[in-house]
């Protein structure tokens, strides 16, 4: 990801000015989103400008009120990823607190737990921050056209939501309440993989990952249940890839190997 961060780095140096400033950074799942932030984050920090990142997946809304909204709106509510499984208040909140200059406690969401760590565990960043990387796998994504929304793209879809009644409601809120939120990004930098074929992969290399590092009794996915899991994520992804590049500040292609391709 070096010529990735050497080229946000470069970008953000002419974008900033003396107030504090929101980077939106989005990508596909497994794209290097994270590795990319913190990256960015230890340089800017060694030059002096006070940076701190907050991923859109420590906004998850915990296990219990997911479960309320697979009750009460659509059973794939349940799973987190999609737009309506965040806690966009705090979000919201953490975004103004930045803004305005005060410190901020960010939250911290433990995958193989499924629900957000123990606050002790939150990182609190005193004083104000210069840069505030809010990186996500549909950060600034705007809602489908309507009519792209009337038949299912994949067999979750057909399945599970043949009325459409989930990913209406998915892109309601994008429409709405997420719109809101994005809206506090100064600029955009897309990570832009290759096409959705690679997803999976990279998804599943990142539980590979997980199931390293979890703790024993931790749930990590299988790679058959990874398949079913990226499911949730492709028709917004799909439309990302075709949508973002048109108003993203900086689209940055991307390689099955996640690495820069010479055509930028």
């Amino acid at each position: 990801m070096t010529g990735s961060l050497e080229a946000v780095e470069g970008a953000l140096d002419g974008w900033r000015g003396d107030e504090p400033f929101v980077l939106g950074l989005c990508g596909a799942q497994g794209s290097g989103k994270s590795t990319l932030s913190s990256g960015l984050a230890q340089r800017l920090n060694g030059r002096g400008i006070r940076t701190a990142v907050l991923s859109l997946d420590d906004l998850y809304l915990t296990h219990e009120q997911r479960a309320v909204l697979a009750r009460d709106v659509h059973p794939l509510f349940a799973v987190r990823g999609v737009p309506g499984t965040h806690d966009l208040a705090r979000g919201l909140a953490i975004l103004e607190a930045v803004k305005a200059g005060r410190g901020v406690t960010l939250p911290r969401f433990d995958k193989a737990t499924d629900d957000p760590a123990p606050e002790t565990e939150w990182p609190r960043h005193d004083g104000p921050l210069d840069v505030l990387v809010f990186e996500g796998w549909c950060v600034g994504a705007r809602p489908q056209d309507e009519t792209a929304l009337a038949e299912p793209i994949n067999a979750l879809e057909a399945e599970h939501d043949a009325e459409g009644v989930w990913r209406r409601h998915v892109n309601a809120m994008l429409a709405g309440p997420y719109a809101n939120l994005f809206s506090r990004i100064d600029r955009l930098v897309l990570l832009a993989a290759p096409g959705f074929e690679v997803v999976e992969g990279w998804r599943r290399q990142q539980e590979q990952a997980l199931r390293a590092t979890a703790p024993e009794g931790a749930r990590v996915m299988t790679d058959a249940e990874v398949a079913a899991f990226v499911q949730y994520y492709e028709r917004l992804t799909r439309h990302i890839l075709s949508d973002m590049p048109a108003y993203a500040d900086l689209t940055l292609k991307l390689g099955a190997d996640r690495q820069l391709k010479d055509d930028q």
